[in-house]
């Protein structure tokens, strides 16, 4: 197992593919074969794939105790800046820095300082933010999002060189007492493919406009703003939209969208709400995959005959999904979709046989033809 000169045959191989093979591995791992020798702890100065992580797999930061949270947080801040100080300077691409904290005390500050600063001296492809809270959004309080809105304004002017340069972006449970500063996030993160938003709004409800040269995908779960209006957007693919309070219409439009393929819109259906028009929502999208949920008492979507515009706007559409309908539901309201949609190839349909029973699911087919 070993040549003449001691050396084992892994240690024997080109350094490219030994740091391939460490990309490979979790992050802790690979930095633990520093010890190993000097040019061991070269290669890990090398690594391309940083994905720090402060969440432990399947495990919720409810089951967290504070203690730990802390350490947590604070072993994060000293992974991601002992990882980005000890490489040298321009010399190899980060391919995807990712790093996943809570967002409690200085920790998110130090983080975001780091990354800054990595990304003046490092040319990184892909740098992302996941920022969670310590209490999910079941247990949240209106005071608890109000301070973790507060707590991620401040991390977001501390840190604007780290934010100008990420490409992927979540948080979640804030409550942003400006109104305009989700705008800013748009206007900072130029760079942004991705961002996602759970359980956000701002302390008074406003019209959303959005404009972004790069972003790809978008997602707003459990989000109250008043209307999202998506202007322009040259890249997007794919967004999700669930869970609105509007009564008098959808808050949501579509401006500019050319590339947009997949939508996910799920909402509990109140009495109250107004049925929404697909022909009128998509009629400037060419969407490829709709998905539409509904969670209680009334089927949202409104019936149309077949027209022009409808036919237009559903004349790529490939895959539909129809998840939780309720048991009972009339569901001729479906027929206008078959009949718009030629180039239809699956139809999956989920009943739901009360609000709170689990789903029994059946499945149809199409082809093309």
């Amino acid at each position: 197992m070993q040549k003449n000169n001691g050396d084992d045959r892994i240690s024997t191989l080109p350094s490219d593919i030994l740091v391939n093979i460490l990309d490979r591995l979790d992050v802790r791992e690979a930095v633990r074969t520093s010890i190993l020798s000097r040019r061991w702890s070269q290669l890990s100065c090398k690594l391309s794939r940083l994905i720090i992580n402060a969440q432990p797999d399947g495990v919720s930061s409810s089951n967290i105790s504070d203690g730990d949270l802390v350490r947590i947080n604070a072993a994060v801040v000293e992974a991601t800046k002992s990882l980005l100080t000890r490489r040298y300077p321009g010399e190899d691409t980060i391919s995807l820095l990712s790093t996943t904290f809570y967002l409690r005390g200085d920790a998110p500050i130090s983080i975001g300082h780091a990354v800054g600063s990595a990304m003046m001296t490092h040319k990184i492809e892909e740098a992302e933010f996941t920022v969670l809270t310590v209490k999910n959004r079941l247990y949240c309080t209106l005071d608890d999002v109000l301070n973790y809105g507060t707590q991620f304004v401040s991390f977001f002017n501390e840190c604007l060189n780290a934010f100008t340069g990420l490409t992927r972006l979540y948080m979640e449970n804030l409550r942003f007492a400006e109104s305009d500063f989700v705008s800013n996030i748009f206007v900072t993160c130029k760079r942004l493919k991705y961002l996602g938003f759970l359980n956000c709004d701002t302390k008074k409800h406003l019209t959303l406009q959005v404009k972004h040269a790069q972003l790809s995908e978008l997602s707003m779960v459990n989000c109250r703003f008043y209307k999202v209006e998506l202007k322009w957007l040259p890249r997007l693919t794919r967004t999700t939209f669930t869970c609105w309070m509007a009564f008098e219409e959808l808050p949501l439009s579509f401006g500019h969208v050319p590339l947009l393929e997949f939508l996910n819109l799920t909402n509990i259906g109140l009495s109250r709400n107004k049925m929404v028009m697909l022909s009128t929502l998509l009629c400037e999208t060419h969407i490829q995959e709709l998905q539409l949920g509904f969670k209680c008492e009334k089927i949202w979507v409104q019936p149309e005959c077949l027209s022009e515009r409808l036919a237009s706007a559903f004349h790529r559409l490939r895959i539909v999904s129809l998840v939780s309908i309720p048991e009972g539901s009339d569901l001729t309201w479906t027929i206008f979709i078959l009949e718009a949609a030629p180039s239809l190839e699956e139809l999956y349909m989920s009943v739901c046989s009360s609000y709170l029973n689990p789903l029994v699911p059946f499945y149809m087919g199409f082809s093309a033809t």
